[in-house]
């Protein structure tokens, strides 16, 4: 009997080995450069002329949607406890990118049938309340990832202007994976770009007309998180991008230039139309 015993030990050893092994495995080898997402977006996202705005062609990722595929079931696969063994930064990019990759495939369910990503929800259930996705093991929805993920755990308003809900309204796509290593870097250029562009941000009129997502997460903006303890600040820092006017500039860097928000424009960003 104690033969036995000390064989069935013996043999959960080994398991508990192998299995220690292979988890070590799956950390290790990760893509964390996300090559394939980066390539994908490389090829069917373009930045429009004024680099500010990007355009997403859907009808060629219909065409190559087995690639997409590919991307999702591997970010599908990561387990719990191997997103818990990564770097705070490597979470945050890990999520940023399939949040957008989900976010095509979602679009890709009824493209070209669609106008907007609104087009997918109903009175009952919004597009982002949708579990149409596995993520760290369970089934998952887009608002589980921006609200109960990246909002909540990072606390990183710029995160706004790197998750994209596949609208002209929204921030740019942007056509290349977002990694740990320049994930700050990534983020600073992403809120610059999106501040910077006059068709969602701009001062006019006495006021700076800005984007709705500075009122639906103003929240996010007033947390002291990145330096922002408001909206004004967000437009404050990147003053000069929003005029040539050196007293205008001032003004917005003072924060006595008025705020209002502008409708959204939740057609959909496609390169097409």
């Amino acid at each position: 009997m104690s033969a036995m015993v000390a064989t069935m030990s013996r043999g959960l050893l080994v398991m508990a080995a192998l299995f220690g092994s292979a988890f070590a495995a799956e950390v290790e080898t990760f893509d964390h450069e996300f090559t394939n997402w980066d390539s994908i977006t490389k090829q069917y996202v373009r930045w429009l002329p004024d680099n500010l705005q990007s355009r997403v062609d859907y009808a060629g990722l219909a065409r190559d949607r087995t690639r997409l595929a590919q991307v999702l079931s591997g970010y599908s696969a990561v387990r719990q406890a191997t997103f818990d063994k990564w770097n705070q930064r490597q979470q945050m990019a890990f999520l940023i990118n399939a949040y957008n990759a989900f976010t095509v495939e979602l679009i890709l369910t009824k493209y070209p049938d669609l106008r907007s990503i609104k087009d997918l929800g109903s009175l009952l259930e919004s597009p982002w309340k949708r579990k149409f996705f596995t993520l760290l093991g369970a089934r998952h929805n887009l608002d589980w990832i921006e609200h109960e993920m990246l909002r909540a755990r990072y606390q990183d308003p710029r995160i706004h202007t790197a998750i994209v809900c596949a609208s002209i309204g929204c921030p740019a796509l942007l056509p290349g994976a977002y990694i740990a290593a320049k994930l700050d870097q990534q983020l600073e250029d992403g809120m610059r770009r999106f501040v910077s562009d006059p068709t969602r941000n701009r001062y006019r009129a006495g006021k700076l007309e800005v984007s709705s997502i500075f009122d639906w997460f103003k929240e996010d903006f007033e947390k002291g998180n990145q330096g922002y303890r408001s909206v004004g600040d967000v437009f404050a820092r990147y003053a000069g991008n929003l005029t040539s006017d050196p007293r205008v500039e001032a003004n917005i860097r003072a924060k006595t230039v008025p705020i209002t928000f502008l409708d959204y424009n939740w057609m959909l960003n496609d390169s097409v139309r």
